[in-house]
């Protein structure tokens, strides 16, 4: 055989091994180069203090920096149609809430909110508060139902937003004890604390993130919380089954997800490392701290949730005629 023939015979079996090898390869290196994680709101919410946290702890897990990018506006349609149409190669991702899975049920997205995304991992959840002005006559959940019935029309909760989970649970509310307190929506959570706080609405259903100091610090008063058992940062304060409601059950939830045809082995590399991320006592003792706890489950059943919640929410937007407002 001649050196020729015998160079070639050597190049084409390298570049077969190459062609073999390479997608592999390229699937072990993953990630290398730093990850954009989308935050649909604007700097300084809830959102953003949950995701620059675990962010954080996985950029540690990955040998990878995890930059934070805002993308606030048309209530999260802007950052999350970004992500949507980002390339599914896992360098792209979004921290979303239960609302992303309410906003089909209230107008047209230029995406599928279950359709056009890869459910990565939910990442925490955490129960909804309802708490009051100081100077609302009012202080456990029967005295605020009997307050309510007695002035129809004249008690205003506050929500961040038109058709969120903190508007649905109000209205849930309303369905469930047979009251008619108005929607005042405001253009996030900060806006509607201050006026909360300064007695411009009565009540609002919020997160404990966003109440917990203020109910500490006394410019708020909770009256009870949804979910099976009681705070472990306001220990005090009663589940709406203790305080008589049984059933009333919402609550909110955080996730990560990636654009629809992301590779499902980084989606999982990604869940994988997000478990261990929540798993990290520093993590679980911040989120507890504020009232969340983590929230862990395999890519199919973070899925599943999302069609469920959809379902569900869905329900309450028709029973209650939850309309945005201009």
């Amino acid at each position: 055989m001649s050196r020729f023939s015998l160079t070639a015979m050597r190049m084409l079996a390298l570049g077969l091994s190459l062609l073999v090898a390479g997608p592999a390869g390229a699937q072990q290196a993953y990630p290398n180069k730093p990850i954009r994680l989308i935050v649909p709101f604007p700097p300084g919410g809830g959102t953003n203090i949950i995701a620059r946290l675990v962010g954080q702890k996985l950029a540690e897990n990955v040998g990878q920096q995890v930059i934070v990018d805002n993308r606030p506006g048309g209530s999260t349609i802007i950052g999350t149609d970004a992500l949507a149409k980002s390339p599914p190669d896992g360098y792209s991702l979004i921290i979303v809430g239960s609302s992303h899975v309410v906003n089909s049920s209230l107008l047209s997205t230029p995406y599928d909110p279950i359709k056009d995304f890869a459910a990565v991992a939910p990442v925490t959840s955490t129960e909804l508060m309802l708490v009051l002005n100081p100077a609302v006559p009012a202080n456990n959940l029967q005295e605020l139902v009997a307050l309510a019935k007695s002035k129809p029309g004249q008690l205003n909760y506050a929500t961040p937003s038109t058709g969120g989970p903190m508007h649905l649970a109000a209205e849930l509310f309303n369905i469930m004890v047979g009251t008619k307190m108005q929607h005042v929506p405001y253009k996030g959570s900060g806006p509607a604390t201050v006026d909360l706080i300064a007695g411009q609405v009565q009540l609002a259903f919020q997160t404990p993130l966003s109440a917990i100091a203020q109910v500490k610090g006394g410019r708020l008063k909770a009256i009870a919380v949804s979910g099976e058992t009681r705070l472990a940062a306001l220990p005090q304060l009663p589940t709406f089954t203790e305080a008589g409601l049984p059933n009333f059950k919402i609550g909110y939830w955080y996730g990560i997800l990636a654009p629809a045809g992301t590779p499902k082995a980084i989606v999982d590399l990604l869940n994988g490392e997000l478990r261990k991320a929540l798993n990290a006592s520093d993590v679980r003792e911040k989120l507890q701290g504020q009232g969340m706890d983590p929230y862990i489950l395999s890519t199919e059943e973070f899925a599943a949730l999302m069609k469920t919640d959809m379902a569900r929410y869905a329900k309450i937007v028709k029973a209650a005629n939850i309309k945005l407002e201009n």
